[in-house]
């Protein structure tokens, strides 16, 4: 069994994230031996999620932002999607993400509200939540769970969290990592 302490994750928060989505993100890459860093775009913190869930970041995110990161994902939900939509040093973090070639990934109402705003989504194929759909321009909706776009990863919602945050684990560490984490996780 290989760690992998030298692949990095940031999971940007903020007041009003979901709670499934952002505490299945968290557990997951931290079971695959990511070291996840979570950042809040808040003045504090401790912030409250979508349905009340109280939630202590590791940093606040402007204390991270100048470090490389393998992976950077936004937890959907609302009003936190729209939150980090319009955090300018998320964005340009984000833009310089995908650039670079470096995973990126949204779920929920995060790819509509935030990576689009971003303008990280033109030419690509991608999901979100399906209300939110109609908020896209210059990239394909695919009514999918989870969407792989090159070093683009989207993903639905709630239920799809659990998928999202292993294709996470399998683009990051590969299949083999995915399929030993799901197995001592029981996932169906």
């Amino acid at each position: 069994m290989h760690t992998q302490p030298h692949l990095q994750a940031l999971i940007a928060v903020a007041e009003g994230v979901e709670d499934l989505e952002t505490v299945t993100l968290i557990d997951v890459l931290r079971r695959a031996e990511v070291k996840t860093v979570v950042g809040s775009i808040e003045t504090r913190r401790m912030i409250t999620l979508a349905r009340g869930t109280r939630l202590t970041a590791d940093t606040m995110l402007l204390d991270v932002l100048a470090q490389d990161y393998d992976l950077i994902v936004l937890p959907g939900g609302m009003p936190g999607a729209q939150r980090l939509g319009e955090h300018e040093p998320l964005a340009e973090k984000v833009r310089e993400q995908a650039k670079a070639g470096r995973l990126f990934a949204a779920i929920c109402a995060s790819p509509a509200m935030a990576l689009q705003p971003y303008g990280v989504l033109r030419q690509r194929r991608m999901t979100c939540y399906p209300s939110f759909s109609d908020r896209l321009s210059g990239c394909t909706f695919v009514d999918q769970p989870v969407v792989v776009d090159g070093n683009c990863i989207t993903s639905q919602g709630p239920g799809t969290a659990l998928a999202f945050a292993l294709t996470l684990v399998e683009q990051l560490c590969g299949k083999a990592k995915r399929n030993e984490i799901a197995k001592a996780m029981l996932v169906p």
